[in-house]
């Protein structure tokens, strides 16, 4: 007979509470980082092999790879697809085994996906050229679960369902390419102001690349970083608002932003059909 099923209860509570922020955390480090070590099995005898590779996200978090097929890691592949990516999130730091990082461990596939291509290469620019070799090929990597390293003492195992964000965000990925568009179009100024004063990076033309529920993907001249919303969103219209609140702080002057006096946003007609909203 269990003793006490109301403490039990709320242990397994405080556990599930765990895991989630635990996979909000490996969710950031992911997003943020534009490589990735990728270990896999020698297909001749097994030995663990690692290489550097470029990745992506989806937007649901799942890793994508571009890779050729005259690589060694991509027979390894062939033979067993079961790999393991590194996500490092130490550089800078002095002591580099008090910073985060995670092992992601799944299965790649071979990806079709029309929006894995353009995920992949909006975000490495320089990868295109690759792309159209006939020995280049899309993977998206079927996550089973990995491990979290966020600083001392904070360890944990995430399982895929905690790992991965569940859907709800259709909308915004079929408007992704617009709302990208739309920003660098008409407002590059705030997305440079975001990059240095919200995110401490150099001055420059910096340019979205992509636009998640999670937050937005910018470079400059190879270099990479991440605005992350305080929560997902699920359509453009959030992705919208958050964004117009995010700038309006970059402008600490007090100059206008994207949200007017009226709460609206400039050129909201024209903005609309790129956004694909209605007028509040």
């Amino acid at each position: 007979m269990e003793r006490n099923p109301g403490r039990r209860g709320a242990a397994a509570r405080r556990r599930e509470g765990a895991a989630g922020d635990s996979g909000e955390v490996a969710r950031r480090l992911m997003r943020a980082l534009p490589c990735a070590t990728l270990a896999s099995a020698l297909a001749a005898d097994g030995w663990p092999y690692a290489s550097l590779v470029l990745v992506a996200c989806r937007h649901d978090a799942s890793p994508l790879l571009l890779l050729s097929d005259l690589a060694a890691h991509t027979g390894n592949i062939a033979a067993d697809a079961r790999v393991s990516l590194l996500f490092d999130g130490t550089e800078g730091r002095g002591d580099r085994l008090g910073g985060a990082r995670l092992t992601v461990l799944g299965t790649a596939r071979p990806s079709g996906a029309p929006g894995d291509r353009r995920r992949f290469l909006a975000r490495h620019a320089s990868a295109a050229a690759y792309a159209e070799l006939g020995d280049f090929r899309f993977f998206h990597v079927e996550v089973e679960r990995a491990h979290l390293v966020a600083g001392f003492g904070r360890i944990a195992w995430i399982d895929r369902a905690n790992l991965l964000l569940s859907g709800g965000h259709a909308a915004l990925r079929a408007r992704e390419a617009d709302i990208v568009a739309h920003m660098n179009d008409e407002h590059g100024d705030a997305l440079a102001l975001c990059a240095t004063r919200l995110l401490g990076r150099p001055a420059g033309a910096w340019r979205m690349t992509g636009c998640d529920p999670e937050g937005c993907d910018l470079a400059l001249e190879g270099m990479h970083a991440r605005l992350d919303f305080d929560s997902p969103v699920a359509d453009p219209e959030e992705a919208r608002a958050r964004l117009a609140a995010l700038l309006a702080g970059a402008r600490a002057s007090g100059e206008p932003t994207l949200a007017n006096a009226e709460g609206g946003w400039h050129g909201q007609e024209a903005d609309q059909k790129r956004w694909g909203t209605q007028a509040p």
